[in-house]
């Protein structure tokens, strides 16, 4: 029942995309296709994931070792795509929290988890950013600026809060405190989690580091924006770059939303209403959907799969152990 929300958002997506598709069309605008082009969005992909571990890795403040933050990014991805409730984001805090840090201590599940809360932040302000810019270019796009305006000042808002908190570490610890003598409830869920859990929003406080971690990831929307660049030249000869930049920027926000694991549906739904505003073919539109989500599809099965048997664990242990794990260990 929990799922049925989601899973309904991307039937209606799939029965909206497909109502207005021609699959002869479909098949031929896949046949047709420039799998010169596909191979090399495929690589610019991996490259995509290799950037991100740097990016996520300076978030952590380079406590875990690239490889293995590398392996947990894919780890979470594979769970994203198969599993619901987007437990990859718990499963990678999880795999990677309980790896030793530079002092050979456990990094902690939170302390992750709060580094994971920042870059998701990140990501959908650089999705803001690229949307609003891109509608400079776009004519007909204007109903995309109100989800725009809408998540960036959300998202404002919440980096403005995790700043605040990590500023005033020791001020939050006490306010815990204060009400934990009123409800002591509040104290014994939250009193070890806090401060492991502020720790990891610490590097909003480092300015080199945190302008390090901006710039690794300004690297990674400009690899997403090459590869779509890239795939959207495997289906439309001559595709200009501002399909390809009003593309992401709806897809950063669209995927945004319940969908059933994966984003199945939303994403190709996001994209070919994205394309439609240039007047493009929906077959093609879909088709270069189809292929840009089945590209990633295959590198977290892949790589999550490797990450996982490096782990010892299998697909449905460690959803297991996500779903009866009600509060993981928390290590600063």
């Amino acid at each position: 029942m929990q799922i049925l929300p989601g899973l309904l958002i991307s039937v209606i997506a799939l029965a909206i995309v497909f109502s207005v598709v021609d699959f002869r069309k479909l098949i031929d605008a896949i046949r047709s296709a420039n799998y010169g082009l596909i191979a090399i969005g495929f690589f610019a992909s991996f490259l995509w994931l290799l950037v991100r571990g740097m990016y996520w890795r300076t978030l952590l403040r380079e406590k875990a070792r690239y490889r293995d933050v590398f392996f947990a990014i894919n780890e979470g991805y594979l769970l994203n795509n198969l599993l619901p409730f987007r437990l990859g984001e718990l499963g990678r805090a999880f795999l990677l929290g309980r790896k030793p840090d530079s002092e050979g201590k456990p990094i902690g599940f939170w302390p992750v988890f709060s580094s994971i809360l920042i870059e998701r932040a990140l990501d959908m302000a650089f999705g803001v950013g690229i949307l609003v810019t891109s509608l400079l270019f776009v004519v007909g796009g204007s109903w995309a600026l109100p989800a725009a305006v809408i998540t960036g000042s959300a998202v404002l808002v919440g980096l403005i809060v995790m700043y605040l908190l990590a500023h005033n570490r020791d001020w939050a610890v006490a306010q815990l405190n204060r009400l934990g003598q009123r409800w002591p409830i509040l104290l014994k869920l939250g009193g070890g989690i806090l401060p492991a859990f502020l720790s990891g929003l610490s590097i909003l406080t480092e300015g080199k580091r945190f302008l390090k971690a901006i710039g690794w990831a300004a690297f990674n929307w400009v690899v997403s924006f090459g590869q779509y660049y890239l795939m959207l030249n495997a289906f439309f000869p001559n595709a200009e770059p501002r399909w390809a930049l009003f593309a992401l920027g709806v897809a950063a926000l669209g995927v945004a939303a319940p969908s059933s694991p994966g984003n199945i549906g939303v994403l190709e739904g996001v994209l070919v209403a994205a394309l439609a505003v240039f007047k493009l073919d929906y077959e093609k539109s879909l088709a270069f959907a189809i292929t840009i989500h089945l590209i990633q599809y295959i590198l977290s099965i892949i790589l999550g799969a490797i990450g996982l048997s490096r782990e010892g664990e299998t697909l449905m242990g460690l959803y297991r152990q996500l779903r009866n794990t009600k509060r993981p260990a928390a290590q600063i």
